[in-house]
């Protein structure tokens, strides 16, 4: 690592098999898309044998049941039909930042008609 610090290349090589560039070389600030580790998927609450879930934001190496950054919404699954409550302005917000919603909640949203 030291060697490739002192030949000009930087000292963090990142994920495994990511393009490393020299230190010195600085990437046109138009073409860098801000990465967001920000996913939005489902918070079981309720109690045992009957979920209810909500629709939250949260850093994507966070607990299932851990803190959310916000709650957008929630979804009950055992009413008929379920009941799919999300408030569009946030969760259409959170998507245009780069959060990566869950396969599940990306279900969800293209029922409620929010774009992805």
């Amino acid at each position: 690592m030291q060697k490739l610090a002192s030949a000009g290349w930087a000292a963090h090589e990142g994920p495994a098999g990511a393009a490393s560039t020299p230190a010195g070389d600085v990437e046109d600030p138009e073409e860098v898309t801000e990465q967001v580790a920000v996913r939005m998927r489902l918070t079981r609450v309720g109690s045992t044998k009957k979920p209810i879930y909500r629709i939250v934001v949260v850093d994507s190496h966070a607990r299932r049941d851990g803190r959310a950054i916000e709650t957008v919404g929630h979804y009950d699954p055992r009413t008929e039909p379920s009941a799919i409550e999300i408030d569009a302005d946030k969760a259409k917000a959170w998507l245009a930042k780069g959060a990566q919603p869950s396969r599940t909640v990306k279900r969800l949203l293209a029922i409620k008609g929010i774009d992805n």
